[in-house]
Parts: structure tokens; sequence; C-alpha cells
């Protein structure tokens, strides 16, 4: 994968930083700290954050004498990316059987309006495959 593609697969804490810098749009180290659970030391999310910067996920400014950190892609693209390696790490590249288990344990508590969004999405799929 290239450097910054936000299909790259991150660790549990580099994905909670990434989270937390989604979440706020930007962040200090001290605001990922703050926004972590059970984090570690200051010096830990720092060498993260830059470990993510140095791959291309995250971009700075400087604000006094400290940096501020933002999202180097779109929330939709690091979103897709997500989805791309779940499916090829659990479902074999497969959107049927991440469909499938997703909708298994909640079809039956989807709402009328649901399960028609899911059928136009259906056929809007297969009218693109023809």
């Amino acid at each position: 994968m290239a450097k910054g593609d936000p299909r790259e697969p991150l660790g549990a804490r580099e994905r909670q930083i990434m989270d937390v810098v989604y979440r706020l749009g930007e962040a200090s180290v001290a605001d990922v700290l703050a926004g972590l659970a059970d984090p570690p030391s200051y010096s830990a999310v720092r060498t993260m954050v830059r470990s993510l910067e140095a791959k291309g996920l995250l971009r700075h400014r400087r604000e006094g004498v400290k940096y501020v950190y933002r999202p180097a892609h779109s929330r939709d693209a690091a979103r897709l990316g997500a989805l791309e390696h779940l499916m090829r790490t659990f479902f074999a590249g497969s959107a049927a059987a991440a469909v499938e288990a997703i909708l298994d344990p909640s079809v039956a508590k989807m709402s009328d309006e649901e399960l028609e969004r899911l059928e136009a999405l259906i056929r809007d799929a297969r009218k693109k495959g023809k």
C-alpha cells in the first residue's frame, strides 16, 4: 500500500488515536491523551501520533509551542479503507458475506424503511452491473 493510504491496517491504539482526531477534527497530543480510555503515557501518544504522521495519515500545523494534528484524509475515505480491510480480513473480500453477517442478528429489528432502502441498493447494484 502507498504511504498515506487510508486503507493501511492500523494497530488498536493507532485506531483509537485516529478516532479521537476524527471526532475532534484536529487535536494536540494532550487532546488525544484526554480522549483515550486508559491512555498510555504522553510520550507514547506523541510517538504514535508522529508515526501516524510519518505514515501519511495525519498532518500538523504549529500553534504556538504545540503541534495540532488533523486527518490527512476525509472521514469517508478512512471509513471506506477500514471497511475494505475488514472485508478482506474477515470475509475474504466478499461483500455478500459481510452483509449477511451484519443482517443475520439484526434483520428482525429492521424497520420496513430500512429493508426498502436495502432492496433499493441491491436494485441499483444490479443495474450498474449490467
